[in-house]
């Protein structure tokens, strides 16, 4: 009776167990499907609200309106270049939108350089939803802004901010430019992902990957990158892989103490402003 007993009781034990298993794998899946019907919103922080220039301390710049090649309008911040300068076309990140990008152009816009801050779409007051293959439409509709107002290709600078930097580096395969300059970029989204959710088959659920290290060796025009040693949210790894995978010429630029958002606190402009000048001596 006794060994009837407690085989009776292991055999309640297993089945129990397999419950429990059976439960957590339905929640499990539950979770996973849910995450990839709503990955864009955990990838894409929009601020929608359209600002105007001053609001966002760069009163120079005009709102400057066009369309992508799929029809989505896109709304922009541009300040024309002073003569024998070059322009920055600024790709921001994945949150707010380009008001809160005026810090990044005063200083280039103070040296005469123009300045073009990409809106994308879904971005302050600009039409549809990003996505990966959009926000490279939108890449190529403010290049060909610009082209279409006489600015050479050789006079065109991509900066790319965070994910910006994976347009950044995607425009700059696909166009001739004079200059890239990356802050902060990542290997590729799947690897940023991967490391924010350790639990979930990210490599095989993520839609919109950035792929730039794959691409970073085709890009030919000098290059600089700028990363934060401390950068918890894309950490300095990615950036001297990126460095290390590029062509010459390059500079990497990595600096102690700064982090994720915090890297012009810490003295990037300066580098930056220095990269740009030896890059583009005035005409």
């Amino acid at each position: 009776m006794g060994q009837r007993a407690a085989s009776s009781a292991t055999l309640r034990r297993m089945e129990l167990a397999a419950r429990i298993a059976m439960i957590a794998a339905l929640v499990y899946g539950v979770v996973v499907g849910l995450t990839y019907i709503v990955q864009r919103r955990l990838q894409y922080f929009p601020d929608r609200r359209m600002y105007a220039p001053p609001e966002g301390g760069v009163p120079e710049m005009s709102v400057v309106r066009f369309n992508a090649a799929d029809g989505v309008r896109l709304i922009s911040w541009h300040h024309a270049a002073a003569a024998g300068a070059p322009t920055v076309v600024h790709f921001p990140g994945n949150g707010g939108n380009i008001a809160g990008r005026g810090v990044a152009a005063r200083p280039w816009i103070d040296a005469g350089y123009g300045v073009l801050l990409v809106g994308y779409r879904g971005y302050g007051g600009s039409d549809g939803r990003p996505t990966e293959g959009g926000l490279y439409a939108d890449g190529r509709a403010a290049i060909a802004y610009l082209r279409g107002r006489g600015v050479p290709a050789r006079r065109i600078a991509l900066y790319g901010e965070s994910l910006g930097a994976g347009v950044a580096v995607k425009m700059a395969v696909e166009h001739e430019v004079g200059a890239v300059i990356l802050e902060a970029p990542f290997t590729s989204a799947v690897d940023v992902g991967a490391r924010a959710y350790p639990i979930l088959p990210v490599r095989w659920l993520m839609k919109d990957r950035y792929e730039s290290l794959g691409r970073i060796a085709a890009i030919d025009a000098p290059l600089l990158i700028v990363h934060g040693e401390d950068d918890r949210t894309i950490p300095v790894a990615h950036g001297r892989r990126m460095l290390a995978a590029a062509r010459e010429p390059k500079q990497g630029v990595f600096i102690a103490g700064a982090g994720h958002d915090d890297l012009r606190a810490h003295g990037a402009d300066a580098a930056i402003l220095r990269f740009l000048a030896a890059t583009f001596p005035r005409e």
